[in-house]
């Protein structure tokens, strides 16, 4: 399992055209692949996931040998759902229509308080998206609400220290200041004394 590179190219490109899925858009976008190899290097299965802000969608499958797809699928959807959680997605959408991704992944079609949440960079939302929820939306929100207010306060304190440890330095400046401001007067009126 690896993500794929420029050099796989030519064996994807056979792959999905055995898959029938376009690979016009999919070249574009080889990067976001994830590919099964063997040894020799051979490419067996690629699954691609594209990534919208805290969203992620799951795309374009292709097994080479149909009847590894009991054993690749797996891999590939642990590999994606390890990408996934990487990156701090809170739920994935998929139009994959393998029994798998209902069954063993826990896909399901998404409910109406949900289908607002569904990313426009994905197309538009129709019956057949699927979805599964990696982690709670209201629970991220608000730790990131108090991680926020943790970090400013812990600011807040940086700066009313950095603060009290510049207000001697202030006043020492102050001091400076008048005594160079009297030595500069004393200094002009010796010097007009001197001259008349």
């Amino acid at each position: 399992m690896r993500r794929a590179v420029v050099d796989d190219l030519g064996p994807l490109a056979e792959l999905w055209t055995a898959a029938q899925i376009s690979t016009a858009d999919l070249e574009k976008k080889f990067t976001d692949l994830q590919v099964v190899e063997d040894e020799s290097g051979k490419l067996h299965a690629c699954l691609a996931m594209e990534i919208a802000g805290g969203a992620g969608r799951i795309h374009s499958e292709a097994i080479a040998d149909f009847a590894l797809t009991d054993t690749l699928r797996p891999l590939l959807w642990a590999r994606l759902r390890g990408v996934a959680e990487n990156h701090g997605l809170l739920r994935l959408w998929t139009r994959e229509t393998a029994p798998f991704w209902k069954k063993d992944a826990g896909f399901a079609p998404p409910s109406n308080d949900i289908k607002p949440k569904f990313p426009e960079a994905f197309g538009s939302l129709a019956d057949q998206w699927l979805t599964l929820r990696l982690r709670d939306e209201s629970a991220e929100a608000q730790s990131i609400e108090r991680q926020f207010a943790a970090f400013k306060e812990a600011e807040r304190a940086k700066r009313e220290k950095l603060l009290g440890q510049v207000r001697p330095l202030k006043w020492i400046g102050i001091g400076i200041a008048a005594l160079l401001f009297v030595i500069g007067f004393i200094a002009i009126f010796y010097s007009l004394k001197i001259r008349h």
